[in-house]
């Protein structure tokens, strides 16, 4: 990589951030394209969000960049403008530059957690799913699953009635999937796993092979969870998976091929 004074940059802001894929994925893909451009790991903590955008929005050569925990919904009174994703999910894993120098944000988690699912040969169709965790992440990915076509959708979240609040938006938007149903898809939403020691998010021992699992956490791609799904037979879908889908939307997104 050559950087230069017309290079272009890009960014992932989050907390902890060094356990983010983003960089070596877009600037292999910069290097592929030959683009001038680079993408760097920002360490960014809920405190210093506000002050953290103020300044880097600020910067011109600056054309985009890429939310993760703790920021997808915190970052939303910070922006000028939202996408149609962003609006309905409220809250936001990507924002660019508009032309006018204005900030727009969008949300691309929950189509490339569905497109991972697909690279896996896992068709949400029809799918009865038990969702642990409804942040950021987990708001896009329940409306993206209602939007493919799910048959049920029950929703969990250490949050006390933060599950239920989001089940009655998703049925809103959504009204012909079911809120409950033995479930055969389970989706780990949730920092579980994240850590060594973490509890797993689901009852290993119930795994079977009827079960599909996918999880969201990108670092280690397998988590406890996805081992043991798969030592037990079942379909899997990894944070990798998601991270892939929803990196390629987002690449769109700032106009770029990928």
């Amino acid at each position: 990589m050559s950087i230069g004074g017309a290079t272009r940059l890009f960014g992932i802001l989050g907390d902890p951030v060094s356990v983010v894929r983003s960089p070596g994925w877009w600037n292999a893909l910069f290097a592929r394209l030959g683009r001038d451009a680079a993408f760097v790991p920002l360490q960014v903590s809920a405190a210093d969000l506000q002050r953290a955008w103020a300044g880097l929005t600020a910067i011109g050569n600056i054309d985009g960049l890429v939310l993760t925990m703790p920021h997808k919904q915190a970052v939303l009174p910070l922006l000028d403008a939202l996408g149609p994703a962003a609006r309905l999910v409220g809250a936001v894993n990507t924002a660019r530059r508009l032309p006018d120098g204005r900030w727009e944000g969008e949300m691309f988690d929950g189509e490339g957690f569905v497109a991972g699912l697909r690279a896996r040969g896992i068709a949400p169709e029809g799918r009865r799913v038990r969702q642990k965790g409804c942040g950021g992440a987990g708001r896009a990915i329940a409306f993206a699953l209602a939007r493919a076509g799910v048959a049920s959708l029950m929703l969990e979240d250490a949050v006390p009635g933060r599950a239920d609040a989001l089940a009655a938006e998703v049925i809103a938007a959504f009204p012909a999937v079911a809120a409950s149903g033995a479930p055969d898809l389970l989706v780990n939403a949730t920092p579980l796993g994240l850590a060594p020691g973490d509890p797993p998010p689901f009852d290993l021992a119930s795994l079977a092979p009827a079960l599909a699992v996918a999880d969201v956490i990108p670092n280690p791609e397998v988590t406890p969870l996805i081992a043991a799904a798969r030592a037990a037979g079942c379909a899997t879908a990894t944070g990798r998976d998601m991270f892939e889908g929803q990196a390629r939307l987002a690449a769109a997104y700032f106009g770029i091929a990928a």
